[in-house]
């Protein structure tokens, strides 16, 4: 009996309409409703396990006996404008490798990804990408069950319309 093919197209007509994955490019807008970030470019990286945010004046504090961290993301990429100015309960510390063979201790935060019209948490760490190319990092932990990644394409997903105030 020959093996079924594995390609993208019969991986998202087998699976059940519940646990279909969508499909995303290797870079994509996306947003950090939690974080009042309403888009950042992201790389979507299969080889990287953890997710990172380019993070600048980080600042930890406790409040209520909770350990929290106060930072400041520069959205888009070679440009010190707009900012936002964050704040994020620690749900960790951890060391974490970063793709030159360096390892950092960095703070982890948990907060929602908006990508198309999706939405769900993900682990986050803190650290500076300024030499970077990307000022977000999306990470196989926070991919798994949720996109299949098409290296070949870019921009595929769509973010959801945000409301405008008048």
């Amino acid at each position: 009996m020959a093996r079924p093919s594995r390609d993208l197209a019969t991986a998202e007509t087998v699976l059940p309409e519940k646990r279909k994955k969508k499909i995303a490019g290797w870079r994509e807008w996306v947003a950090l409703p939690d974080l009042h970030i309403k888009r950042i470019k992201a790389k979507l990286d299969t080889g990287a396990r953890t997710s990172a945010l380019h993070a600048s004046k980080i600042t930890p504090f406790t409040k209520d006996g909770a350990a929290y961290v106060r930072f400041v993301v520069h959205p888009i990429q070679r440009k010190k404008r707009p900012t936002s100015t964050c704040v994020a309960l620690v749900i960790d510390h951890r060391r974490i490798m970063d793709s030159g063979g360096r390892s950092e201790e960095r703070y982890i935060v948990r907060t929602t990804l908006s990508i198309g019209q999706s939405q769900w948490p993900v682990e986050l760490s803190l650290t500076n990408r300024d030499q970077l190319g990307f000022r977000m990092l999306i990470g196989r932990q926070a991919l798994r069950l949720r996109c299949v990644v098409d290296p070949s394409r870019s921009f595929v997903t769509k973010l959801k319309r945000q409301k405008t105030e008048a």
